[in-house]
Formats: C-alpha cells, structure tokens, sequence
C-alpha cells in the first residue's frame, strides 16, 4: 500500500468520525470536563438562578461535585471571569457579578428602569427633604434667584439591595409647585418628574471625582474611591425646573455617546 508524503490517508466513510466535512466538532460530541462546568455555572448565570452577589460553589466543591482536578475548574472560573460573569474576592469567593451599566449622554434616563433593564430588582430610599429658600450654593446651580423656594432631596437608588446611585436634587417650585405636596418617600423625583413636567432643554456636565465622606457612605465605597459624576439641569419653556447631581461607583458604570460627523463647510 502507498502513502503520499505530506497527505492524511483517506478516510473510511464507514467508520464514525466526531467531526463535519468542515472539520468542526459535531453538535452531539460530548463536553469536556471544564465545558461543563463553565456552561452549567454560565447557565445558572443567565438563567437567574444565581442573581447578581450570589456566591457560586468553592472550587474544592466543585472538584467534588464533577470528579475532576482543581485545576480544571479553575480554568473554567478563569474563563468566567473574563467573560465578566463572575468576579473572585480573595478568601471570600467567587460571586455573580453585578453588570456593568452603560448610559447614553444625550439622553435623560430614569433610573429605575436603567436598573431594571439589567434584570435586576430595583429599590428606593429617600434620606433627606426639605424645602426652604435657595442659598447662595443652590442659584449656581439651578440658576435662581436667592429669594426663590426650593425643593432638596436626597436619595438612593438600589440594584438588588446594593448601593446603585446617589441622587441630589433642587427642584425649583415656581415652575413645579406640585412638588412641595409630593412625599418621595416611594416614588423618585426623577421618575415623578418624568411623568408630569416635560422639558424642552438639558445640560450635561460630567466629572470623575474621589468619593466624599456622605458618597462612600451612601453607596458602601471606600472614602476617596473613584467615582461618576453626572450633573444635569433642565428647563420648561425657558423656566430652570431642576438641578440633579447623579453618583455612581466608578467601576460599574460607564456613558456612551453616538454621533456622526458634522458636515464640512
């Protein structure tokens, strides 16, 4: 029998092969060890059976549970975590993570459903409410004279009982005197606003600052730990409606903006 150098002998078409005519696995050739394991902790992810902050098995359980070698799952954890799934605290843990929220520039979101839409179960406390005369530091910010009534408000937004962002709010009640009968003390300002003042103008500013002693406390961040800060004011017909600083903990959240190139000449 002859061989030509440089070229795999025929295949006998009767004998099973693993793979297709294009050399790819078949879909019914069974995993490996570490495949299964990172499709069954991928799975629990995915599924919501293990929501954002659980704890998934030590890695010695899991050796135990799939009969394998340490090194393979931690191979399969490895992969988890790159795909940003999970995240390892040291001599804690592995745990789910909690996703990494991205928010348009140019728009103005509510909060509650920018939670939401991440599938996670959304929670509000309000701290502070008070309304009073504007100060001096209140007109920079809103725009208003010093004799004007305001509303401030402090809150919390929650992402699964976590710290998601903190909110501080003017909010002007010559334009919304509505406001002042408005408890908050279940619904957020933002969202309420939403749905009863329509705006015709906003401004953005955005800042990286180290969080301040009152921040980390409000979102469970170490003091001076990098943090978003989103500062947006609108106005109604010309008339400043309200002033709102947005915190969020710097590692989980980041702003995209789409655009296009402006026409030349």
């Amino acid at each position: 029998m002859f061989k030509v150098r440089g070229q795999p002998p025929a295949e006998d078409p009767a004998i099973p092969n693993d793979r297709s005519s294009h050399g790819e696995k078949r879909p019914d050739q069974p995993l490996s060890l570490h495949q299964r394991i990172l499709s069954d902790v991928e799975g629990h992810i995915l599924s919501g059976d293990w929501p954002p902050g659980h704890r998934i098995p030590f890695e010695h359980e899991l050796t135990e549970q799939y009969g394998c070698s340490r090194m393979t799952v931690n191979k399969a954890l490895t992969e988890l975590v790159k795909k940003g799934l999970i995240e390892r605290r040291r001599k804690s843990g592995s745990y789910v993570t909690f996703p990494h929220v991205q928010s348009a520039v140019m728009e103005i979101h509510d909060v509650k459903l920018e939670v939401q839409s991440r599938g996670l179960e959304y929670g509000y406390r309000l701290d502070e409410r008070h309304v009073r005369k504007a100060s001096a530091d209140d007109t920079g910010r809103i725009d208003l004279p010093a004799s004007a009534r305001v509303l401030a408000i402090t809150c919390r937004h929650l992402a699964s009982g976590r710290p998601f962002c903190l909110e501080e709010r003017l909010i002007n009640l010559s334009a919304v005197p509505a406001a002042e009968a408005e408890a908050f003390d279940t619904v957020s300002p933002g969202s309420w606003l939403l749905g009863k003042v329509p705006w015709s103008t906003a401004e953005h500013r955005i800042r990286a600052v180290a969080a301040s002693r009152q921040a980390a406390q409000a979102l469970g961040v170490a003091v001076g730990s990098p943090c978003l800060v989103i500062e947006r004011r609108t106005w109604s017909g010309g008339a400043p409606v309200t002033s709102v600083r947005l915190t969020y903990p710097g590692d989980r959240h980041e702003l995209v903006a789409q655009f296009a190139p402006s026409a030349i000449g």
